[in-house]
């Protein structure tokens, strides 16, 4: 299914084409083929050796990236992959020091990093216009059918999976939540399945965080928050001089003790009245692929100018470990766990 986007991201890229396309099954990669044009292969070393390829992008279960993160990095190329990068701490350490090693740039795909309302959100917080930050919050009460985890064997085992609604659906505001409020020091937390049928994954979990800069906070994600249309995921930053509340890729709240100019002008852009795009909330085919878009974009950017991307592999791996440690906590009934 992502694999999609990324077809289509990369058709909008003024710098990138799409040249190849790699599947276990060439009836799979074939058809693909004839949906994107470009070279179908089923065989990962044949598709490696493409002389055309430069970035390789990684779309296969979350915990199967590694391999394929090895393999394109020893043939040199660079990688773009999906959240997370692994499905451990452990496997994603590895993914990077493969990166490393071959001396390949590696980003993850966390697409809402790039919409213009996080952009503001982290300028504003950067400016210090919050003051002391007090409490810093993820909301994510989304809805997942039965159907959802038993069309694909990946969503239901930790194996292949990671984890559940943390790991698979809230990863993406977990992230932006460090992305605002820095690194966690702590974290307390509980998990359950609570409502889905066959499956090992948590599809509920309540974390309590202490943030290293003297902040707390809190992530509740689910799946088994029913709704038509899906509620919207919510990063809640409050602090001293401001407040901001970011639901999905609008800004809900945007209070400051000292207002500026500008202020005004960006709630009508990106206001609660502004248009709003696909968010996954109920429908994970729903999304916007434009996200990716920028997200690719700033890669190949980053590449061109011989930098490393915002989301290189330190930065992609942190929301990782912070999800790893709430299953800690909640395997050891809510005992805190140190970062």
């Amino acid at each position: 299914m992502i694999a999609q986007f990324h077809a289509k991201a990369i058709a909008d890229m003024a710098d990138a084409k799409l040249v190849a396309c790699y599947s276990r099954s060439q009836e799979k990669a074939d058809k693909f083929a004839s949906q994107h044009p470009c070279k179908a292969y089923s065989d990962y070393n044949d598709f490696l050796a493409d002389p055309e390829l430069d970035i390789v992008a990684i779309a296969t279960p979350s915990g199967y990236h590694l391999e394929p993160i090895e393999a394109a990095a020893a043939a040199g190329k660079h990688i773009l992959c999906e959240k997370p990068i692994e499905a451990t701490v452990a496997r994603t350490d590895a993914a990077l020091a493969a990166c490393q090693k071959h001396g390949v740039k590696i980003c993850g795909i966390f697409p809402r990093r790039f919409t213009p309302a996080v952009e503001e959100t982290k300028k504003a917080v950067d400016a210090g216009r919050l003051g002391q930050l007090t409490l810093a919050s993820a909301y994510i009460k989304w809805f997942r059918t039965q159907e959802y985890y038993d069309a694909d064997i990946w969503r239901r085992i930790w194996s292949l999976s990671g984890g559940g609604a943390l790991m698979n659906q809230s990863i993406h505001t977990i992230d932006m939540l460090l992305h605002f409020a820095g690194d966690v020091e702590s974290v307390s937390a509980y998990m359950k399945t609570a409502t889905h049928e066959g499956i090992e994954v948590e599809d509920l979990a309540v974390a309590t965080l202490k943030f290293k800069n003297g902040a707390l906070g809190t992530i509740e994600g689910t799946t088994t928050a029913y709704s038509k249309t899906g509620h919207p995921a919510q990063v809640q930053l409050c602090g001293s001089t401001g407040s901001i509340f970011l639901t999905d890729e609008t800004l809900s709240v945007w209070d400051f003790q000292t207002e500026q100019p500008e202020d005004q002008a960006i709630l009508a852009k990106y206001g609660a009245n502004a248009p709003k795009g696909g968010a996954g909330a109920a429908d994970p085919g729903s999304i916007d692929y434009r996200q990716h878009l920028r997200n690719f974009q700033e890669f190949t950017t980053a590449l061109t100018e011989g930098r490393e991307p915002t989301l290189d592999g330190p930065e992609s791996r942190r929301a990782i470990a912070l999800i790893e440690a709430i299953y800690t906590s909640a395997r050891q009934d809510g005992h805190p766990v140190t970062l």
